[in-house]
This record gives structure tokens, sequence and C-alpha cells, in this order.
């Protein structure tokens, strides 16, 4: 799961990177292409027009587009975390099993053996109903990902957005003000992320949690100031989330609870090793050399005398 998330972040940033470089410009600074004519002017006339509503104020602009975009995604967004906190606590009830499973694996002594061993891992996940990718989608990433590139680009490229400010901050520069506060906010929704989380998997999401503060600051750092806003909206929002499923967890466990009293955790049986015929004919032979004499000539002097 956690090799899944840091792939797909690695992606989604790998996109964001190009869709941003993907504007073009004339030799004199005009810029022109696919993602400026139908990303960032379509979003430099929304952004002028939700700032004409807040004294010219491009700030509370980006704020609003914030508001609208993760009000759409909220649902879906919830969705997948409720999926997600679902197999972190079937994957509790189902943990003692799994460690024994997983140390007759590293016990055993045969590919076959570890084979068969990883083969009833599976049917335990199967058998009680645990997905393995539950929670894992990158839709609402995909879908916020032509926000960040048009935002970008508009405020690159229109002067009016490029030298306005937000209580100070040039909104077109780097911030290092709203990149650490873009920090601030995904580390206290991944620690909030951690709460209710059984200890055994939370000194295995320690690591990943940390992804996505440390990409949002870089990527704040290194672009406007109003994708940096973005980001910090953003996060707090991601926060009010985490915040509900939090809520909703104790549920969570109840379902679980009800579900497994009606169907019990069982080891699934141990599937058949199909044990090659022509090597175990070959291992017998091995064996039967080894019980031979390894002297038969000083045996038969030994028989002499």
């Amino acid at each position: 799961m956690k090799v899944k998330k840091i792939t797909v972040a690695g992606l989604l940033s790998l996109m964001l990177l190009t869709l941003s470089g993907c504007v073009r410009t004339t030799k004199s600074g005009k810029p022109y292409g696919f993602v400026y004519e139908h990303m960032a002017k379509p979003t430099q006339h929304l952004m002028e027009w939700l700032a004409s509503h807040f004294g010219n104020n491009y700030g509370w602009a980006i704020i609003v587009i914030v508001v609208i975009v993760r009000m759409v995604l909220l649902p879906v967004m919830f969705e997948q975390m409720k999926k997600s906190t679902i197999t972190q606590e079937k994957m509790a009830t189902v943990q003692p099993l799994i460690k024994e499973l997983t140390a007759k694996q590293k016990a055993a002594k045969t590919p076959q053996e570890q084979a068969a061993i990883s083969q009833q891992m599976m049917a335990l996940y199967r058998d009680n109903n645990i997905s393995l990718t539950g929670g894992i989608g990158c839709l609402p990433l995909l879908i916020q990902l032509p926000v960040f590139a048009a935002l970008y680009a508009a405020i690159r490229y229109s002067p009016d957005l490029y030298h306005s400010t937000f209580f100070g901050v040039p909104l077109g520069k780097p911030s290092i003000i709203f990149a650490v506060l873009s920090f601030l906010a995904y580390t206290a929704q991944s620690y909030l992320g951690l709460v209710g989380v059984p200890e055994e998997q939370k000194k295995q999401m320690k690591a990943a949690i940390w992804l996505s503060p440390f990409m949002t600051f870089f990527i704040s750092l290194t672009s406007s100031a109003g994708l940096g806003l973005y980001f910090f909206i953003g996060g707090l929002f991601a926060i009010l989330q985490t915040l509900m499923i939090n809520a909703y967890r104790p549920k969570i466990r109840k379902q679980i609870a009800e579900e497994q009293k009606k169907n019990p955790i069982k080891m699934p049986e141990a599937p058949v090793i199909d044990v090659d015929p022509t090597a175990s004919a070959i291992d017998q032979l091995k064996n039967t050399g080894d019980d031979k004499p390894k002297h038969p000539s000083n045996a038969g002097k030994q028989r002499h005398h």
C-alpha cells in the first residue's frame, strides 16, 4: 500500500510539473498553447470576476476556488477515506494470523512452501473481504491537477494576478510563509490520520505520512504564492475530512464486529504443495548415496585381516 501511494504521488508530481511547463511563449514573451488558451485564460477571467467582488483581492478569489473544488470533491474523498479506514480496521483484526503466516513464510525451506503460504495469506484477505487497495484512489488528485496547472499559468502570465498581494504577500512569487503553512496543515492532517489506528499499523505508516507534507512544501516553495495559498486552504479541508472520518471510525468498528460475529475469522487451509517427483527421486538417490560407506576399500582390508 505504501509503495502504491508513493508511486501515485510521484506520478502526480511529474504530471503537475509537465502541465505547468506546457505553456509556450513567443519571442516577445506572449503565452499561447492549449494549456494557456483552454485552462489558464478561463481561470484568469474567473479570478478577475471573483476578485471584483472582494475589492480586487485575488487572494480571496483563490480561496473561493479552493472551497468550490474541495466541496465538489468532498463526497468522493470522504468515501475513499472511509474505504481506507475499513481496510485498516479489518487488517487489525487479522493481524495475529498475518504474523503467524509471516513467521511460517520466513521459516519455509523451499520456494514451493513460500508460495503455498503466500496463497494462504491471500486467501485470508479474500475470506475476510479485505481489499489491499481499498481507499487508494487518485481520482480527486487527478481532478485537482488541471486546477493546479491553470492557477500556476494564470498567475504567472497575468500581470494583474502576478503583481497582486494577499496580506502583504506577493501572489506571483514563491512564498516561504505559505509553504510553511501548507506543510503544517498537511502535517496536522497526517497526525490526525493516525488517531485511532492500531499501534502495529502506525509503525508501518509513519514513514509514508511524511510524504504528503514534504511534497506539498517543496511544490509550494518552488511555485507561486498563489499556488501555496491553494495548498494551504486545501490542507485545512483535509484536516476537516480527517476529523470527520475519525468521528465515523467507532461506527466502522461496530459494523466490522457485527460482521465477524456472523462470519468469525479463521485461518484458511494451507494449499497442497505440488512436489516435483523427479526432484524427489533425485533427493532420495542423494540420501541413499550418503548412507554408503565412504571408504569401501578400507572396509575390505579390515575384513581381510
